[in-house]
């Protein structure tokens, strides 16, 4: 179909690899158990369109010259860490209202829009991304396919959704849990602190990684 092949096979991969944890998954849980379902699907819905200009990328081969110059991949690298510590320190540094308001125990929260940003820049940002897809969607794209583009395209396209459709679940489990452990502000606050501590040590990680995949 679409000029693809193993198509069944490609499904559990992905759906397998969307499972696995990484910076897009520690944002959607931060949000979702600090602020709710609305926040957490702010951010799945910036991941993911963050992962549609990769797809795109990869179709028309954006991505290939990511791979092959060092040059746009560092810089691209270096971007990305730089968002991820952002990220970890603006979380390190998170106040409650309390601390400006008497009596208020309610954490200051951030905007949909400023979330769903985040979850868009969070991903584009990370050269790891372009170039896993630059090397996992051709092993699915048939060598006699008339369309590579579109065969990218498509694969593409159920990659995202399956991992929207996770992403979600993964929002909606996080802010329940939240809610039923009835977390006060400051148990939230610091379960905050402790994701931004690990986006700094994801952003140093990339920072100090190589190109390869």
């Amino acid at each position: 179909m679409f000029g693809t092949q193993d198509l069944w096979l490609f499904v559990v991969s992905g759906l397998l690899l969307n499972i696995a944890p990484g910076p897009d998954s520690l944002l959607i849980m931060a949000r979702s158990a600090s602020q709710g379902f609305k926040a957490g699907a702010a951010a799945v819905f910036g991941i993911c369109t963050g992962t549609c200009v990769h797809i795109l990328a990869a179709a028309i081969g954006l991505s290939a010259v990511l791979a092959t110059s060092a040059e746009a991949f560092l810089l691209i690298k270096l971007l990305g860490a730089g968002y991820l510590l952002y990220i970890g320190i603006q979380m390190l540094r998170a106040r409650s209202a309390s601390d400006n308001s008497v009596g208020s125990k309610v954490p200051v929260t951030e905007s949909v829009g400023k979330i769903f940003r985040q979850g868009l820049l969070t991903n584009v940002l990370n050269p790891k991304v372009a170039l896993f897809f630059l090397a996992f969607l051709p092993q699915f794209v048939a060598p006699d396919a008339p369309s590579k583009a579109e065969a990218f395209l498509f694969l593409g396209a159920i990659f995202n959704f399956n991992g929207m459709l996770w992403c979600l679940f993964l929002a909606w489990s996080s802010a329940v849990a939240s809610q039923k452990v009835q977390a006060s502000a400051r148990v939230k606050l610091w379960l905050n602190r402790l994701i931004g501590g690990l986006f700094i040590t994801l952003g140093f990680k990339l920072a100090l990684s190589r190109a390869e995949i």
